[in-house]
């Protein structure tokens, strides 16, 4: 991230008549000036805090004497303030989607000078999310800017990806040089044709009959051969594009899973899929069918005017006639397209994302009676999709016909003048056929080139939606050199600081050790962080500083694949595949044999009642396992756990909201489960912790409280209050004092 702007010589000289020999630290950007939009700079050297505007100092403060630096997000800007003096001032304002990210690290970089002199500027390798030369965000995690990307830059990375399918995709290139040879072979045989044998003007003698049937046969063959090549030509187009699109989808399906969690759920379901099978399928219809049709065309419209210089240059300039105004509006048309195809396809995959939500909750919109609702908010996105579409039509069939007409204005000025050279004995009526013909092998491309923005402009835009996924850069990524290790369990959290956004941390200096073997539960309020450090553990997220080791080993160091497949995880709310309830079972160990399941199952209490449905094992659970009831999923998690033999095991809320009597068969499951383990189990209902070691308390991302749960209530915090609470809500139906449930509960858990 860019932490050192470059300042206007006005600027440069007020801050170095103001600063002296002090050293420029950072200087960074700020927008707003009272009520309008200004282009001013934050000064930082190795002492004080400069606020220049246009080669004027407007502030000007110590930072040896300054603290509390702190940003307040506002309504579309934030606001950036320093304490000095015991007094707190805004320094200055800067809107807040460019740059909130880059004061965050300014406030840390103020607060360590504060601190310490003379120290080097710190660095922060965050990418810069908005593109230089519009000011419009990047895509994330990329460099990609949808209105300033270089439009040839895709069709080489598109030449790059179609490595192996290049002979096969040459063939309709072949194919075309013959088409165009034809195509003027034909009208000059049939010229000589009318010439010869069928012109009654001509006063020379006519050519036999044979030589004409020997013509007609010429033009047959002619016709039957390029058939035939058309023939072989779909064949090796539809194989090469099937093979080009199954290569797209596979690569692109391949990067989607490489991608980190936080990528994959800033987008919708439907958006993905969107892009997997439509947007590859628009790629391959034009490099397919749509790149050999302008290959023919732009070939056959400079041949077609090169033999149109040389039979009659005047003709060939009235071809020109109308040429610099087609271009002109093609050129006009094309942009205003491109426009109107992107915002056609947000809002096409609006509609998607809409049905996907709506099939995916479908059972809460029945549940409360929304059906209707959502048929109207489905209507409206629809309505809003075909309008946008209907415009996108009536405006290229506006268009099309006007410069259709446009470009054919020269081919009446080419028949007004033929006819005047015909009727003068100057030229003869094949040969103005001849010409004619050539003509409209010119104007053919130029007609058809007026579609061609509209196919180049959907190929644009789902190419840079295919490419916005193939260049994202995974935000959790292996080392070049891996390491493979055998887990024992022991968990090292150092000094872990995280945030979604770096500027808002969820984790604030949370240190932590773990043995090997014990159960750690994690409880806190809602928002402490607890599901966010099991993330970081599982490393689905990398921390902002600090580190996690396993086993000595810092996990950014071990292979995610060899880190996560020694874990395992039980969920809330548990996902089972629309399969058996064999296949879900030994989804995490696919070569498990029939009777490493069995016993999974019987493990984790769920092996009755697998028997008990109609086809046992072979039983199909349904999209999201619907025909099973919550605690049936459960235990087929649980079993499906057991059977990958973790050596970490995590436990996520995985008793919630079941009854007593499932509760209780889960929790006997989980202790065999988490036997010579590692566990770490979040729980909102303390009960579930009985079994645990020892306790980690989080309070606002930090580690408020860490122990034993009898030492934890003899301390009488924040865990021995979320313990009263819950007592209290349980001795309600009872009656009875919470000081004396606890002392029960503390003699049952301890």
């Amino acid at each position: 991230m860019k932490l050192m702007y470059e300042l206007s010589d006005a600027d440069r000289t007020a801050l170095e008549s103001a600063s002296g020999g002090e050293k420029l630290m950072y200087c960074v950007p700020y927008n707003i000036e009272g009520d309008r939009f200004v282009k001013g700079f934050l000064a930082i050297t190795d002492r004080k805090l400069y606020k220049l505007l246009n080669g004027e100092l407007l502030l000007s403060l110590p930072i040896a004497e300054s603290d509390d630096f702190r940003v307040e997000v506002m309504y579309g800007s934030c606001g950036f303030y320093v304490r000095t003096g015991g007094v707190s001032r805004l320094v200055c304002r800067f809107i807040s989607g460019r740059n909130l990210a880059r004061y965050s690290v300014i406030i840390r970089a103020c607060e360590i000078l504060a601190e310490q002199h003379g120290t080097d500027p710190i660095t922060n390798d965050l990418p810069e999310r908005f593109c230089p030369k519009c000011g419009r965000p990047y895509v994330n995690n990329t460099t990609i800017c949808p209105y300033c990307m270089d439009r040839m830059e895709v069709y080489r990375k598109m030449f790059a990806m179609t490595k192996g399918l290049r002979l096969m995709m040459c063939f309709p290139f072949i194919v075309a040089i013959f088409s165009v040879v034809f195509s003027f072979l034909v009208p000059w045989i049939e010229g000589q044709a009318v010439n010869e044998y069928l012109e009654p003007l001509s006063g020379t003698e006519r050519g036999s009959m044979a030589g004409f049937i020997l013509i007609v046969c010429a033009i047959v063959s002619i016709d039957l051969f390029q058939r035939a090549l058309g023939v072989i030509q779909s064949r090796c187009s539809a194989v090469s594009g099937n093979r080009f699109i199954m290569m797209m989808k596979n690569i692109l399906y391949e990067k989607l899973e490489s991608l980190s969690l936080s990528s994959l759920q800033r987008r919708s379901t439907g958006d993905l899929m969107g892009r997997v099978n439509n947007d590859t399928a628009v790629m391959q219809d034009f490099v397919t069918n749509q790149l050999p049709n302008i290959f023919v065309q732009s070939v056959s419209f400079l041949v077609a005017m090169v033999v149109m210089l040389v039979i009659n240059p005047v003709m060939c300039l009235f071809i020109f006639v109308p040429i610099p105004f087609s271009i002109f509006l093609i050129k006009k048309f094309w942009s205003t397209m491109d426009l109107k195809n992107r915002r056609g396809w947000n809002l096409e995959n609006k509609v998607n994302r809409q049905l996907q939500d709506i099939f995916s909750g479908i059972r809460v919109v029945k549940s409360f009676g929304q059906e209707k609702r959502e048929i109207e908010r489905f209507r409206q996105s629809s309505l809003r999709s075909a309008r946008q579409t209907e415009k996108n039509e009536m405006l290229f069939d506006t268009f099309f016909p006007i410069v259709t007409f446009a470009i054919r204005l020269g081919s009446y000025l080419i028949l007004l003048y033929g006819n005047i050279l015909l009727f003068d004995g100057e030229m003869q009526l094949g040969t103005l056929h001849q010409i004619n013909a050539y003509a409209n092998i010119v104007y053919s491309p130029l007609i058809w080139m007026t579609s061609v923005p509209r196919h180049i402009s959907r190929f644009l835009t789902s190419a840079s939606k295919v490419f916005e996924i193939l260049e994202e850069t995974p935000e959790v990524g292996d080392i070049s050199l891996p390491i493979d290790i055998r887990i024992h369990g022991e968990i090292n959290i150092k000094n872990v600081t995280f945030g979604y956004e770096s500027y808002n941390p969820v984790l604030t200096n949370v240190s932590v050790r773990i043995h090997p073997g014990e159960m750690i539960g994690i409880v806190g309020h809602s928002g402490s962080g607890k599901t966010t450090l099991i993330n970081l553990i599982m490393r689905l997220y990398d921390v902002n500083t600090g580190s996690i080791e396993i086993d000595g080993v810092n996990i950014k160091d071990i292979s995610q694949e060899a880190l996560r497949s020694q874990m395992g995880v039980v969920l809330q709310e548990t996902f089972l595949f629309a399969g058996s309830i064999r296949d879900n079972i030994a989804y995490a160990c696919p070569s498990a044999t029939d009777e490493m399941i069995i016993e999974a199952a019987k493990t984790a209490n769920a092996h009755d009642f697998i028997m008990d449905l109609p086809q046992g094992y072979d039983t199909v659970v349904g999209v999201s396992g619907y025909s099973l009831s919550g605690g049936e999923r459960q235990r087929i998690a649980i079993a499906r756990a057991i059977i990958h033999n973790p050596r970490i095991l995590i436990l996520d809320e995985a008793t919630a909201a079941l009854d007593t009597e499932t509760e209780k068969l889960i929790q006997d499951a989980l202790k065999k489960l988490i036997r010579n383990r590692t566990t770490l189990a979040i729980a909102h209902r303390l009960s579930t912790l009985r079994n645990a070691d020892r306790l980690l308390v989080l309070d606002h991302g930090k580690v408020a409280e860490f122990g034993t749960h009898t030492e934890l209530l003899e301390r009488k915090g924040i865990y021995y209050k979320l313990v009263m609470a819950q007592q209290k809500m349980g001795a309600i139906p009872g009656g009875g004092e919470p000081e004396k449930a606890a002392a029960k509960t503390s003699s049952a858990t301890a």
